[in-house]
C-alpha cells in the first residue's frame, strides 16, 4: 500500500490539482465584477462584494453575562449590600450609588461604577433585602466588555464571502439593512445527443431520459446561480452554431457529453472553428474526459455524459470555478479523514471518488461504482476519496467529502 497523500503515476493524465488550479486561474481573469444592492433577507447563497466593516462596537457598553447584582469590588467587606436600583435589558442605569448593588439581568447595561457582577445563585437576599454575597469576586467578572465581539472600523467579513444564515445574523447585529453582493452567475446548461430525450416524452430505440440537465439546473439554483435552460443540442453543426449563438449574454455554457475529438462531436467542431477548445484526459475517476473552451469569448465547461461522472466533475471542478469567478477565495470541500469500512485491492492511476457513506464512523462504498449509476449517489451522503496506486483494507485511512458541502 502507497502511504496516504503521495501522489501516483499518472502518465500522461492531468492531475486533479492541476486541473483544477488551471480553472481556477482561468476564473481568476474572468471575475464578475458587477454588484447589486439586496436587502439582508435576500442574501442568502450571494457572495460579498465588498468588505463588510463595522460601524459600532459590539457590545456598545459593558453588560452583564449573568442574571444577578452589579456591585464595585472595593465596597464589598464582606457585610449584605443595600439594592439602590434594578435594571433590565434595554434599559439605560443610572450611576452605582457608593456601597450598594444594583439587581441586574443578562445583557443589561452595566452601571458606571460598578465593575463586577456577582450570579443570582451566589447571593442571599435577607429579610431587610439587603443582599449577601456568599462567594468571593474578582474584579470584572461576569462583564461582557465594550467592543467585545467587534470595534468600529473593524472588517467583520471580508469581500467574497458566502453568506448564510451566520453571516446574515452578524450583519443585522450590525445594523445592516441591505448589503452589495455580486450579481447572480448566469450559466446556459446543454446535453449532447441524439439519443437523448425529456423525462415526460415515449423512449425510442436506442434513446434514454436525459438527466444530467435536471441535476445540473437544480444544483447551480441551489449555488445561488441564474440558470439558462438550452435543452438538448441535436447531432447537427448547423443547429449546434445556432444554438450557441444565442447564448451570447451568459458567463459559463455548461454542457454535458459529447465534446471529443470525434466526428459526430459537433459541439466540439464549432467550439474549435468559432472559439478555443481544450480537451483534458484527467487523473480521476469516474470523470476522465473535461473540455475547457470559448464559444465567440463565452467560456465553455464540458462535462462527462455519465451522471456519476458528471456529479464528481461538476462537485470538484465546476463548482470551485462558479465561485472563484464571483470572488470567493475559498473554494474547495472540506474533507474529512475516517477510516475505511471496505477493501480497495486494485490499485489504479486515477484518483477515484467512490459513492459512499459513514457508518459507525467508517466509510462504506455503494455496490456499483459504474459512472452510469446515478442511483450511488443518491443512496451515499459523500465522496470517498482513493488515491492514485493505492490499496486498502478496512481500517486504513481515506478522505471523505461530504455532499453537504458541495451540494449548496
Amino acid at each position: 500500500m502507497n502511504p496516504a497523500g503521495k501522489p501516483g503515476k499518472t502518465g500522461s493524465l492531468m492531475p486533479v490539482e492541476v486541473a483544477l488550479a488551471r480553472l481556477l486561474e482561468m476564473a481568476d481573469t474572468s471575475r464578475i465584477v458587477e454588484r447589486e444592492r439586496l436587502p439582508l433577507a435576500q442574501v442568502q447563497g450571494r457572495v460579498l462584494a465588498e468588505d463588510l466593516v463595522s460601524t459600532l462596537d459590539l457590545p456598545p457598553w459593558p453588560n452583564s453575562a449573568m442574571d444577578g447584582y452589579a456591585l464595585r469590588l472595593a465596597d464589598w467587606t464582606g457585610e449584605p449590600l443595600v439594592v439602590s436600583q434594578k435594571i433590565f435589558a434595554g434599559q439605560a442605569p443610572d450611576p452605582l450609588k457608593p456601597g450598594t448593588c444594583a439587581r441586574i439581568f443578562t445583557g443589561a447595561p452595566v452601571p458606571a461604577g460598578a465593575d463586577c457582577v456577582e450570579m443570582q445563585e451566589n447571593a442571599e437576599v435577607q429579610p431587610d433585602e439587603r443582599v449577601r454575597f456568599t462567594e468571593a469576586m474578582v474584579l470584572g467578572q461576569n462583564i461582557r466588555p465594550q467592543g467585545q465581539e467587534t470595534t468600529v472600523g473593524e472588517v467583520i467579513l471580508p469581500a467574497g464571502t458566502r453568506l448564510g444564515p451566520i453571516e446574515q445574523g452578524l450583519a443585522a447585529s450590525l445594523g445592516c439593512a441591505e448589503l452589495d453582493v455580486i450579481r447572480k452567475v448566469r450559466v446556459a446548461v446543454l446535453s449532447t445527443g441524439d439519443e437523448l430525450i425529456e423525462p415526460g416524452q415515449t423512449l425510442g430505440p436506442g434513446q434514454i431520459y436525459n438527466s444530467n440537465r435536471v441535476l445540473l439546473c437544480s444544483w447551480l439554483q441551489r449555488l445561488g446561480c441564474e440558470v439558462v435552460d438550452a435543452g438538448i443540442l441535436p447531432d447537427d453543426l448547423g443547429t449546434t452554431r445556432t444554438r450557441l449563438g444565442e447564448l451570447k449574454d451568459v458567463d459559463l455554457i455548461l454542457s454535458t457529453g459529447g465534446v471529443s475529438v470525434g466526428e459526430a462531436d459537433f459541439l466540439g467542431i464549432a467550439l474549435r472553428e468559432e472559439g478555443e477548445l481544450a480537451l483534458w484526459k484527467l487523473a480521476i475517476k469516474p470523470g476522465k474526459p473535461l473540455t475547457f473552451g470559448h464559444f465567440r469569448g463565452v467560456p465553455v465547461i464540458g462535462l462527462p455524459g455519465n451522471p456519476a461522472s458528471t456529479l464528481v466533475t461538476f462537485a470538484l471542478l465546476t463548482r470551485p470555478y462558479l465561485l472563484r469567478r464571483q470572488g470567493v477565495r475559498e473554494v474547495e470541500p472540506l474533507k474529512v479523514k475516517v477510516p475505511a469500512g471496505f477493501d480497495w485491492q486494485k490499485a489504479g492511476n486515477r484518483r477515484e471518488y467512490l459513492r459512499g457513506r459513514l457508518e459507525n464512523g467508517r466509510a462504506i462504498i455503494y455496490k456499483n461504482q459504474s459512472s452510469g449509476v446515478l442511483r450511488s449517489a443518491a443512496w451515499a451522503d459523500g465522496l470517498v476519496e482513493v488515491l492514485e496506486d493505492r490499496t486498502l483494507v478496512a481500517g486504513d485511512s481515506v478522505y471523505f467529502i461530504p455532499l453537504s458541502e458541495v451540494l449548496g
